[in-house]
């Protein structure tokens, strides 16, 4: 792959999904876009280049996106967000939104759906808690493979033993043949869409509490400002927002504030953007 071509895909990747590819990651741009490349007949990733740039190339752009934005999840991945949402933010949920009996989730950049289907068990595992509320997950992902797989709600045997436990396993999931299935009222908890965190969020609606975990890593400094300020304003007051153990809202925003001895967990600030965003 020639210099120009990388440089086409690193520009491109960044206008269509924020991501931030360094020439350095050429080795991982030859592994995930050859099978797109394949797929349109083309010997190699500069003639992929050249067939990108063309008119009418926009389903091809899609793939090529996709395919450099797919990131690997499992579930309950980093279990300390989800026993924050257990032990921390649920509670506060059930006693503010008493009256409403609503509560709103989204899980952003949510892959193949482990992220969701683990808020959703958790919620199940609340019991009687939450009878007679609603609750709306909501999970979206700029990739509509992922998206199709999510909705499946089908898993490998590798990929349910990595971070679930055999209780919830057989409690929450059927087997079907080398795979497993996810129970059909799990999956019914969550609605599944496609979103690209560049876009106005507002047509999302409100949340109380927004997973956006291990992405802004991948956005320069400036995109992570506009997305931080976005989910700010789709928060009510009281919401709160989850980001990755690596990632922080420092020098980007004054709009979260981190919560004393909950990494990761954020509430709604009363500050104003450091840098410009719409």
């Amino acid at each position: 792959m020639n210099k120009e071509s990388l440089a086409h895909y690193c520009a491109l990747v960044k206008k269509e999904s924020g991501l931030v590819l360094s020439e350095e990651k050429g080795y991982l741009l030859e592994s995930r876009l050859m099978p797109v490349a394949r797929k349109y007949k083309l010997a190699d990733l500069d003639e992929l280049a050249t067939a990108s740039q063309k008119a009418g190339s926009t389903e091809m752009v899609r793939e090529i996106v996709d395919a450099m934005t797919t990131n690997e999840s499992f579930f309950f991945r980093d279990i300390t967000p989800f026993d924050q949402f257990r032990d921390y933010v649920l509670p506060k949920l059930i006693e503010n939104r008493g009256d409403k009996k609503h509560i709103r989730i989204w899980s952003a950049a949510c892959s193949n759906g482990q992220e969701p289907y683990s808020l959703a068990i958790v919620l199940k595992e609340a019991g009687p808690k939450l009878a007679g509320w609603r609750i709306d997950i909501v999970a979206t992902d700029i990739s509509r493979e992922v998206l199709t797989r999510a909705k499946a709600g089908v898993y490998s045997q590798f990929e349910v033993q990595r971070g679930l436990p055999i209780t919830l396993l057989v409690k929450y999931f059927k087997q079907d043949g080398d795979k497993w299935r996810i129970d059909p009222a799990l999956r019914a908890m969550v609605s599944f869409q496609e979103f690209n965190l560049l876009d106005e969020m507002r047509a999302l609606g409100k949340f109380d509490i927004i997973f956006c975990r291990n992405v802004l890593i991948y956005f320069d400094q400036e995109t992570k400002t506009m997305v931080l300020n976005r989910m700010s304003g789709i928060l009510p007051p009281d919401g709160h927002l989850v980001l990755g153990g690596a990632e922080t809202v420092l020098g980007m925003t004054d709009k979260f504030v981190s919560i004393k001895g909950q990494r990761g967990l954020y509430e709604q600030g009363a500050g104003t953007p450091i840098a410009k965003a719409s």
